[in-house]
């Protein structure tokens, strides 16, 4: 019997448990519902989603990164399976360094997905322009974020005031595979 769901296109990169996409505008509700989450924002609510038209520019920058700079955001599934179980990846930001970020549904947390993922981009970036250092930036209180920072291989490198953030007394941390340069360690705070 003819299926009316379309096949997903091969992963672009695959873990042990994983199958990473590049982003795709079939991709889009499910994405949504993960930017949508309040579960998924606890530690930075202003940052919420809550517009798909604002989900759609999200996939479509990402697509952007991956012809411009050969590596982004994936969408990533838990493999040889259809849902999207998150996002992540590295991106260049400011031509100074690549930015590792990843949203996991409250679903998989505690799973070990987003560390699994986060290594694996961390290992594409070195090779692709290794002079780059990697980094992770993230507000203090979100201890789940910083545990994947540093499983991953990252060390805390600064602690400051959280530029932009409605509240002025939340911290930033900026982990990072080496020392940064005082640019870059500035490009991170923008």
């Amino acid at each position: 019997m003819p299926s009316d769901r379309r096949a997903e296109p091969a992963p672009e990169d695959r873990t042990a448990r994983l199958d990473l996409h590049r982003p795709s505008p079939d991709d889009a509700a499910e994405v949504h519902a993960i930017l949508a989450d309040p579960a998924v924002w606890t530690h930075y609510p202003s940052l919420r989603v809550t517009d798909p038209a604002q989900t759609d520019r999200f996939l479509r920058t990402r697509a952007e990164g991956w012809e411009r700079d050969g590596l982004g955001t994936w969408i990533v599934r838990e493999r040889d399976a259809h849902a999207v179980v998150g996002f992540g990846g590295c991106n260049m930001a400011n031509d100074a360094f690549w930015n590792l970020g990843y949203r996991f549904s409250p679903t998989v947390h505690g799973r070990g997905f987003a560390t699994e993922m986060a290594s694996r981009a961390i290992a594409r970036a070195r090779i692709l322009r290794p002079a780059l250092p990697v980094v992770a930036y993230l507000v203090a209180h979100n201890r789940a974020s910083a545990a994947v920072a540093e499983k991953a291989g990252l060390t805390l490198v600064h602690r400051g005031p959280d530029p932009g953030n409605p509240d002025p007394g939340v911290m930033r941390l900026v982990y990072a595979d080496r020392a940064l340069t005082d640019a870059q360690r500035d490009a991170t705070m923008r």
